[in-house]
């Protein structure tokens, strides 16, 4: 397949994650724009928040199945369609159990569409090719949780919270067309019988994990409750992950976990996704409820995250082949660590073009990093173990782009007892940096050869 080909499909796919990472994000903002109109508390409206990503979470694992047996083409299609469809009928929505409904069929539809899209991409792209390929795909979840506080102000500020919604009609029919058009036809695949106990298992242990995070970012969750759900939710998983060890064709296949590799992407590449996800939540936060900034200028200075991702993106490929992966890891996950050090000395007599440059730093650490985690996860795995390891690493990567608003919530209200205001919020930025730098170990316990296989010659 021709090199344009293959940039158009990533380009195709990045397009569609961008889609889905924003709803999940963006809904935050609108909140109280949607409850008054639906005659709800804004603080009611957060159940169509979780059920969008309790769905996403617990369909992903079951994606990598459906795949084999249908195709990636079809369910990519299917998945763009289900997407915009409910897109619509969530903006149609006349009370919030509809849009609660509405909300989990456009999960059902981004569920199939981020693991399936990808799948696609990493199909038709040579090892060679992998770092570009995968540097396209990045892209969305680095700009969405930055852009959506902004864009979702902007929207019900000046439109109706409907727009948050209608918006992705034109853009799923130019995908879907697209799709049509690009995505290569495969054959068809003949999996074992799904593993129905292991998707029980981990259906509800990771829908049961997902709701442990909703509860723990609000203000009073209940201990009762919250130590309950946390109980029944790793319980689940353990017995969910006993059973995939055992099992001989499980839903979710762990063996990808021994490459090392793969296994640095999702250890210390979790934690990097967690604390990184967690920042432009705190954030506009700090700048609001603190600082006293007005929405606007919250949401333009979290935007200087995004122009930090911008300004690297380029230079990305030439860093991993100057470097090498584990420099590169180490370097962008110490820099990010810093950088979070250096939010939790922010006061409202920070001089702005010093927010700037910090915010903007901040940006280059974090698209730096996500490329390099997110590229080496495939470095070592074979083409024919592709499906089952991009399953893996779609779910782990959606739990830990979740709990990240999840811990900083918590470290935000554990940072109360040291002091409200910027007190609090400087415990919150210390102790994501205390877990950024974490992932920095692993980074250096990584073989010196790592993803010398896809690292581009130099020339």
């Amino acid at each position: 397949m021709g090199h344009t080909r293959q940039r158009n499909i990533a380009l195709l796919v990045a397009g569609t994650f961008f889609m889905e990472n924003l709803d999940g994000t963006i809904l935050t903002t609108a909140a109280p724009s949607i409850g008054r109109s639906l005659g709800v508390p804004s603080v009611a409206v957060g159940i169509a928040i979780t059920a969008y990503l309790l769905t996403l979470a617990v369909l992903i694992p079951l994606s990598g199945w459906i795949t084999r047996r249908l195709g990636s083409r079809r369910i990519f299609l299917a998945a763009i369609a289900i997407f915009t469809l409910a897109s619509v009928l969530c903006a149609l929505s006349t009370s919030l159990p509809e849009l609660t409904i509405m909300r989990v069929l456009q999960g059902i539809g981004g569920a199939m569409m981020v693991p399936v899209g990808r799948l696609a991409v990493l199909r038709v792209t040579d090892r060679t090719d992998l770092i570009r390929a995968i540097a396209l795909l990045t892209w969305p979840a680095l700009v969405a949780p930055i852009v959506a506080p902004l864009a979702g102000g902007i929207i019900t500020t000046y439109f109706t919270w409907h727009w948050i919604f209608l918006i992705n009609v034109p853009l799923g029919i130019v995908a879907f067309f697209a799709a049509l058009r690009i995505i290569p036809t495969e054959e068809r695949e003949s999996p074992p019988r799904l593993d129905w106990l292991g998707l029980v298992l981990t259906c509800t242990g990771l829908g049961s994990l997902v709701y442990l995070g909703s509860l723990l970012a609000e203000r009073d969750p209940g201990m009762i409750l919250t130590i309950g759900w946390a109980v029944v939710g790793f319980g689940l998983v353990g017995l969910a992950i006993a059973h995939q060890l055992r099992a001989p064709h499980p839903l979710l296949d762990l063996r990808a976990l021994r490459i090392e590799t793969f296994r640095l992407s999702h250890a210390g590449g979790s934690l990097f996704r967690l604390t990184v996800n967690a920042v432009p939540f705190l954030l506009p936060l700090l700048f609001q409820d603190v600082f006293g900034y007005s929405p606007l200028l919250s949401g333009a200075l979290v935007l200087f995250v995004f122009v930090g991702n911008l300004a690297i993106k380029p230079a990305t490929t030439s860093l991993l082949r100057r470097f090498g992966f584990p420099a590169v890891i180490v370097a962008a996950s110490a820099a990010a660590a810093l950088s979070m050090a250096l939010m939790a000395l922010l006061s409202s007599s920070t001089p702005l073009w010093v927010v700037i440059v910090l915010l903007t730093a901040s940006g280059v650490a974090r698209s730096t990093g996500f490329t390099a985690y997110n590229t080496i996860a495939f470095a070592d795995v074979e083409r024919v173990e592709m499906t089952d390891a991009n399953t893996l690493a779609s779910t782990l990567q959606q739990l830990a782009a979740g709990f990240g608003v999840a811990v900083g919530a918590v470290a935000l209200r554990l940072g109360d007892s040291f002091g409200s205001g910027s007190g609090a919020f400087g415990f919150a930025f210390a102790v994501l940096a205390l877990l950024t730098a974490l992932a920095t170990v692993e980074g250096l316990l990584l073989s010196k050869s790592a993803g010398e296989n896809i690292r581009p010659a130099r020339g």
